[in-house]
């Protein structure tokens, strides 16, 4: 028996998207699987191809870009097609998890807008931005031990917290924070030593993701100095059960916004792009910010060419973020830090004022980018999570 999927006119996960994912069917082992509408194919049944039978794309990553396109092809002519009927489960009936087994995990801070609004926050007397900030994508090496799927819960953290005393105290975060962000994957490492150079982007990176990098302010700012983010941010980052293929993102590509000064040779693409991905982020069911991903400053591809200009080497299913997503417009920012503005601007949620969150809220953050002339939008899934009280 075969069947044909349908899908509606105006869904956002149509034959021009298809995102990849790990999906466990009812009584059945997980397995890799394509997005077309609500429907989820089984790549392994579908394609008769064992190597979508692993229960992580890392295997059909490692293959490269020319195995991408040609299983991308071979599915969207599946899509205009009937398809076994063993091949076809509902979305709703089968359970996701984390698609990729993380190697390692890097975030950025390539947000121009955050940016200055973090220095203006913390540093009122002094310039926003620090003098590096013009000259590199600014970044940290994350936790990929805690990067969990969508849907999982966010136990709030414990750690220092400084007191007014000066001295610290040890507890529950107080400044429980999200970072809404997009997340890009590796799917071709590269060596130790040998850098990837900024034109080499699309012959390395397989897709996108959204990522929540949950943050505790109070934690954070009692640790950061010296050397930066630490506990207060490595107790749990949210990635999308989605990848979207780059190839599904061409419409999306814009030009890059300005840079000043110009950035040093390895940093200058022959053709600089960034990406039309609109956020929206919603707490407790709520809309409350819109960060757009095309006023991010620095591109993909100078993040993936200055995380490896030291030589150092990447590997499938690597993941680097952006760092939080903001615009100029007070409800364009990507974190609560900036939308409470440090807390003395309480946000209103359903009929209450509030500032950072609280045990039982749920965050959802969502995103679009543009399709092809005669399609609507290309969705980017969400990435969800629920706060739980601290564990004694």
């Amino acid at each position: 028996m075969r069947t044909r999927i349908e899908v509606a006119p105006d869904s956002l996960f149509g034959p021009d998207n298809l995102p990849y994912g790990v999906f466990a069917p009812q009584r059945g082992p997980y397995r890799v699987g394509v997005r077309l509408g609500e429907a989820v194919i089984d790549l392994a049944v579908a394609l008769d191809d064992p190597i979508f039978a692993a229960p992580s794309l890392n295997p059909f990553l490692a293959q490269g870009p020319a195995r991408w396109r040609e299983v991308r092809e071979r599915v969207r002519q599946l899509a205009d097609t009937e398809i076994p009927d063993e091949a076809v489960h509902s979305l709703a009936e089968v359970d996701l998890r984390l698609p990729i087994e993380v190697g390692d995990y890097v975030d950025f801070y390539a947000s121009i807008d955050h940016a200055t609004n973090l220095g203006r926050l913390f540093r009122p007397d002094a310039e926003p931005l620090l003098p590096n900030w013009r000259h590199l994508p600014v970044g940290y090496h994350g936790r990929a031990g805690t990067v969990v799927v969508s849907g999982t819960d966010i136990v709030r953290p414990r750690g220092q917290r400084r007191t007014d005393s000066g001295a610290p105290d040890f507890g529950p975060s107080k400044r429980l924070d999200i970072e809404a962000e997009l997340g890009f994957v590796v799917g071709v490492g590269s060596d130790l030593a040998h850098p990837i150079e900024i034109d080499d982007f699309a012959e390395h990176v397989f897709g996108v993701a959204l990522v929540n990098d949950w943050s505790a302010r109070d934690i954070q700012a009692w640790e950061y100095q010296p050397l930066g983010p630490f506990l207060g941010k490595s107790f749990a980052t949210s990635l999308s059960a989605w990848i979207t293929p780059m190839a599904a993102l061409e419409s999306a590509r814009i030009a890059l916004p300005a840079q000043d000064p110009e950035p040093l040779p390895y940093l200058r693409a022959a053709d600089p792009w960034g990406l039309d991905v609109a956020l929206t982020v919603h707490w407790d069911g709520a809309a409350v910010s819109y960060p757009p991903y095309s006023r991010m400053y620095w591109s993909p591809a100078q993040m993936l060419a200055h995380l490896t200009a030291n030589g150092a080497a990447t590997r499938t299913g690597d993941l680097y973020a952006s760092g939080t997503i903001s615009g100029p417009d007070p409800d364009q920012r990507g974190s609560f830090i900036e939308l409470s503005w440090g807390g003395s601007e309480p946000i209103h949620v359903n009929g209450q004022k509030r500032t950072f969150l609280e045990d039982g809220d749920e965050i959802v953050i969502t995103a679009s980018s543009p399709g092809r002339p005669d399609v609507r939008r290309i969705g980017l899934g969400e990435v969800r999570g629920r706060v739980w009280p601290a564990r004694d």
